[in-house]
Parts: C-alpha cells; structure tokens; sequence
C-alpha cells in the first residue's frame, strides 16, 4: 500500500513524496494487529488520511495476498505455488514496481513454514536482464518494458507469468500434475470460496486474523503442508547423545495416499525440504510455530481415519477457523 501511494505522488510530482514519507515516519509504530492513520494532502483530492493496519502474525507483517488475487486466478496462483514447490524458474512481468514487489513477497510467504532457498529478485534491473539465463532455480520480477528483450534471450525452462493479463507466456505444460490431485482440489475450493468465508466470520469476537484475507489464505495454505508433511516429526529419532536424525523413507512409506508420496518423492529432494529439516534436526528444543501449533491438531486428529480428500481438508482448516464447520 505504501509503495502504491508513493507511486501515486510520484506520478504527479516527486516534491509529493517526501512530505509523505515524512508523515509515514513521524507516527508511533503500531502494535500487533492495531491500525494508525496517516494525514497526506494530494492536489486536486485534498487531505486525506491513510490506514495502516500492522497484522497480528510477523510473518505476514510485510505481506498482502490481495495483490496475489487481483493479478491472478486461483488456477493460476495454485500453479504458479506448485512450481516454486518444486524449485523451478519463476519470472514475473508487471507493469508497475509495488505489483512486482507486493506479489513477489506475498508468493513466497505462500511457502511457509518452508524458505526459498534461491535466488529471489523482486524488481530485477534491466541491466541484469541476463540472470534469467541461470540454470538454476530463482524468482525474478520484470517491469513490462524489458519483455521484448527476454523473449529473445536464450531462457532455459521456465514459468513466465504475466500479472498484467492472469496468462503465462511461457510454461512447461504440466504444472495442473505437480501437487497431489485431491489436496489441489481443496486449495482450489478454499480459495475460491476465501471472499464468503471471511464474510461469515466478519463479526467474530476473536482476535486472531482468521476473518482477514491474510489470515484465512495462510491457514489455507498451511493446512496443505500440514496434510502433506505434517507426521514429520514422528520420524525424528534421538540418538543417546541428544542427537536427532530424520528418517526419510520412513517417513514417505507412511503416507497412505499414493499421489502424496509420488509428491514427496520430488519435494524431499529440494533445498527447501532439507534445511526445513536440517533446522528441525539441529534445534535443541521442539518448534513451536504456528506450523508446529497445526500439526500437533493435526496428530490428534490421525486416529479418525473416516475423514479423506477435500472434506478432511476443509474439516482440518475448520478447526481453527471455526466458521467453515457450518458449510462442511
């Protein structure tokens, strides 16, 4: 938002951005989850004033999956999350700086409690235009102007995604094959349906996020990892010196679903996979995140076999967010 608005000052005048800035800098930090307003004057529109609203959870302090919807489809995005899953070449075009940035951070956020390991340049200069022709996996953003010079560059395979129009304008053709069908259909169905479900618990007393766009895609997405990864710490074994080891095809023969473990057979070889594990094996003491807090639901919840595909899926989501147990 903040980048939106110091494009729209700069758009008229670049004498607009520094009393902004200035305005921006001068009011208190909020706390989690509280909102401040800034005063901004605009020729023609007059005072006006902003709010920023600082969200609950740090990890999406500095995100907003809005501009993630406004881009794109959710077909679009689910294929676009899958490739970045499997650490392929991602190239975002757009037309503006803030959009390259806002859905650059906001689709790698979408990977928790995983990291990108690669490399990851929201806003790539046109003078390094050339690191598209890496072989190795990155994620780069380009403004729309350098798009005539990348298509006559020799790029190796690559997702190619235009923000602008919601089409790729390149791709490999089998990115609806990457993630297990079932579960792809349940994120599809969760996010397709993410506008009513907020509005059904716009007037919740609570006071986590999960009636904000932020807070219901993370869960959404988070709920994935948690059916798909999620019994990994049952296979964390600890030597008699305290030393904990992983025990991967374990791990990956325990999974009923055959779609699932065809998945895990290429996630588990990615650098994202293996430093999520190596810091599991490495912390002295049990994680405690918001991904750990849904597993450990999760783990309670094995033992009721009953429960398959999308409605286990959306049953799951349901038990943080309690609203979706009226539709399911």
């Amino acid at each position: 938002m903040i980048l939106d608005e110091v494009e729209r000052r700069r758009g008229i005048s670049a004498a607009l951005v520094y009393p902004f800035m200035r305005s921006l800098m001068e009011s208190p930090f909020p706390a989690p989850g509280k909102t401040i307003k800034v005063k901004t004057f605009l020729p023609g529109a007059g005072n006006e004033v902003l709010e920023l609203r600082r969200p609950m959870d740090s990890r999406l302090e500095h995100v907003d999956f809005e501009c993630l919807f406004t881009c794109l489809s959710v077909r679009q995005l689910i294929r676009i999350f899958a490739s970045l899953l499997l650490e392929r070449r991602v190239i975002f075009v757009a037309d503006k700086l803030s959009t390259l940035s806002s859905c650059s951070h906001a689709v790698v956020a979408l990977l928790y409690p995983f990291s990108w390991q690669h490399t990851f340049i929201p806003v790539l200069p046109a003078s390094m235009i050339d690191i598209v022709c890496c072989p190795t996996p990155f994620l780069v953003g380009l403004l729309s102007s350098s798009l005539p010079k990348l298509k006559e560059l020799p790029v190796e395979e690559a997702l190619m995604v235009n923000l602008g129009s919601d089409r790729f304008i390149r791709q490999m053709d089998d990115e609806d094959t990457l993630l297990p069908r079932k579960l792809q259909a349940a994120l599809e169905q969760a996010l397709e349906r993410k506008n009513e479900l907020i509005s059904q618990d716009s007037d919740s007393d609570s006071d986590d996020e999960c009636n904000t766009l932020n807070g219901l895609v993370s869960e959404v997405f988070i709920r994935f990892f948690v059916e798909t990864v999620g019994h990994y710490s049952l296979f964390l074994t600890q030597s008699e010196k305290g030393e904990r080891a992983f025990q991967r095809e374990a791990f990956r023969k325990s999974v009923a679903s055959k779609s699932i473990r065809r998945f895990l057979e290429v996630f588990m070889e990615s650098q994202m996979f293996a430093g999520f594990i190596q810091d599991r094996e490495l912390r002295k003491c049990r994680a405690k995140g918001l991904f750990e807090q849904r597993v450990e639901q999760y783990l309670e919840e094995l033992p009721d076999t009953e429960q398959s595909g999308m409605n286990k899926f959306l049953r799951g989501l349901g038990n943080k967010m309690k609203f979706l147990h009226k539709k399911n």
